[in-house]
C-alpha cells in the first residue's frame, strides 16, 4: 500500500516553481498577493478541492493539495497569477505523494532555500497553513504534515549548524555592502520598502554596519515609522524619494510593487550609487543599469555569493536529512494507521452488532441468563480481536491487501477518511 494515499481517487501534489529554474521576472509573473491567495483558495474549495495550501515568496510559489490530477492545481495557479500554463511547462515542477511530502520537509527546513539554511520560510508556511485552515482547506492530513515540518525545522535549528551564522537574503545584502562599500558606517543608506525582507535588512544593517545614517521610505508612512521607532531611524515621505536618492550612497529596494518603482528619471546625482534590489518582481527598472555611476545588484546575484557561512552549513546537511527522515517516518506511520483506522472501526462495529444479536438470542433461550457477565466477556473478546488485527496491519508487508481482505471477510462498510 502507498501510505501517503488517503483518497483512492486523489493524490497529494506539490505544483510550483522556484529560483532553481525560474528567474526573477518569471517568478514575478507567478507571484501571488495576499488577496490573490485568498481568492485562489476560495475558488479551489468551490471547485471541490478538499485540502490546499499556497506559498508565495520572493523565491518560490507553490501549491500543496489533493487533486485527481495536478493540472487542477496548475490551472488555479495560472488563473490567479500572470503566469501561463505554457510558462509553467517550461519552468515549473510537479511532485506527487511521497516526493511532495519530502519536498515540503526540505523547503520548510531551509534545505531547498536559495540561501541554504534560511529559516524565514517556516513562518511563511505557518501563515499559509493558518489561511488554509481559516478557509476550511486544512484538515487532519495537512495539519499533521505541517506540524511535522515545523518540528523538523525546530530540531534542525537547535541540533545542527545548518542555520549557524545568519545567511538569509537580508544578510546577503548586508554582506555585499560590507565587502563592497568602504567606510560604510559613514555612508548615507536609504531603505525603500519595510516589508519583512526590508525590516530584516534594516536590522542587519544596524547590527553589522554601525551606521546611524539610515533613512526609511515606505508608501505607507505609518509602517515605516513603526520600524524606525524601534531603531531610532529617520523616516521620509514617499514623495521625497527622488530627493533622498540624490543624498544616498547605498539604496536597498525591498518593496512589494508589481511594476518597477525606481526608474532612470528618479536618479539625478552624479556620485556613485549602489542599489540592491531585493524585490520580486524586480522594482528597479532595467534602464537604471545604463547609468554610469549606478551599480544595480539583484537578489539573484546576492544569493549566489559563496561565503564561509554557506560552506559550513553544507556540512550540516547529512544531520539535517537524518532528522527529516525521522520526522517523515513518524508522519508516514501516523498516515498508515489513519488509513486502516476506519476499517478497524468498521470491524469493531460489526463485532458489536454480532455481540448484541447473540446476547439477545441467548437472553431469550437461557433462563437466568447473566447479561452483564456476557457483555463484559464479549467486550474483552472484541477488544482482543481488534487489537490483534491492528498489530497485524502495523507489521503487514502489503497493508492494502490485508485491509481489503479484512473488509471482504467481514463484509465491512468503511467510511473514507476526510
Amino acid at each position: 500500500m502507498n501510505p501517503e494515499h488517503i483518497s483512492k481517487s486523489k493524490s497529494f501534489y506539490c505544483v510550483g516553481l522556484s529560483y532553481k529554474k525560474a528567474d526573477a521576472t518569471m517568478r514575478g509573473l507567478f507571484s501571488l498577493s495576499a488577496e490573490q491567495k485568498e481568492l485562489l483558495l476560495e475558488k479551489a474549495k468551490a471547485s471541490g478541492i478538499d485540502e490546499l495550501m499556497v506559498i508565495s515568496t520572493c523565491n518560490r510559489t507553490e501549491l500543496y493539495g489533493y487533486a485527481e490530477h495536478p493540472f487542477q492545481l496548475i490551472q488555479q495557479l495560472c488563473a490567479f497569477s500572470k503566469g501561463t500554463v505554457e510558462d509553467f511547462q517550461e519552468i515549473g515542477y510537479i511532485f506527487k505523494n511521497r516526493e511532495a511530502i519530502q519536498h515540503l520537509f526540505e523547503v520548510g527546513t531551509g534545505l531547498d532555500s536559495q540561501i541554504l539554511g534560511d529559516f524565514e520560510i517556516i513562518s511563511q508556511i505557518k501563515q499559509s497553513f493558518v489561511l488554509s485552515r481559516d478557509k476550511g482547506l486544512a484538515k487532519a492530513f495537512l495539519e499533521r504534515l505541517i506540524n511535522s515540518v515545523i518540528s523538523a525545522s525546530k530540531r534542525i535549528k537547535n541540533e545542527t549548524a545548518l542555520s549557524a551564522g545568519a545567511a538569509s537574503v537580508s544578510f546577503a545584502a548586508v554582506h555585499y555592502i560590507l565587502h563592497n562599500v568602504k567606510e560604510v558606517s559613514q555612508k548615507n543608506i536609504l531603505l525603500f520598502g519595510v516589508g519583512k525582507i526590508g525590516r530584516n535588512t534594516c536590522e542587519n544593517l544596524i547590527k553589522h554596519t554601525q551606521n546611524k545614517h539610515i533613512t526609511l521610505i515606505n508608501r505607507t508612512r505609518e509602517k515605516a515609522e513603526q520600524v524606525a521607532g524601534k531603531f531610532s531611524l529617520i523616516v521620509k515621505d514617499f514623495e521625497d524619494l527622488n530627493r533622498e536618492i540624490a543624498q544616498a550612497d547605498v539604496m536597498v529596494v525591498a518593496t512589494g510593487a508589481s511594476t518597477p518603482t525606481v526608474t532612470k528619471t528618479l536618479i539625478t546625482q552624479q556620485k556613485p550609487l549602489l542599489i540592491l534590489d531585493l524585490s520580486i518582481p524586480k522594482n528597479v527598472a532595467e534602464e537604471v543599469q545604463e547609468l554610469p555611476n549606478v551599480t544595480v545588484i539583484h537578489l539573484d546575484t546576492l544569493s549566489k555569493l559563496a561565503d564561509d557561512t554557506i560552506e559550513r552549513r553544507k556540512k550540516a546537511i547529512p544531520d539535517a536529512m537524518r532528522i527529516i527522515e525521522e520526522m517523515k517516518a513518524e508522519f508516514l506511520q501516523w498516515l498508515d494507521r489513519r488509513k486502516f483506522a476506519p476499517t478497524i472501526q468498521a470491524l469493531k462495529s460489526k463485532l458489536e452488532g454480532l455481540k448484541l444479536a447473540e446476547i439477545d438470542f441467548q437472553r431469550k433461550k437461557i433462563e437466568g441468563f447473566n447479561e452483564q457477565q456476557a457483555e463484559l466477556i464479549s467486550n474483552r473478546i472484541i477488544q482482543k480481536i481488534t487489537t490483534q488485527f491492528v498489530n497485524h496491519l502495523k507489521e503487514a508487508q502489503d497493508m492494502e491487501e490485508s485491509v481489503n481482505w479484512l473488509q471482504q471477510v467481514f463484509q465491512l462498510e468503511v467510511a473514507e477518511n476526510g
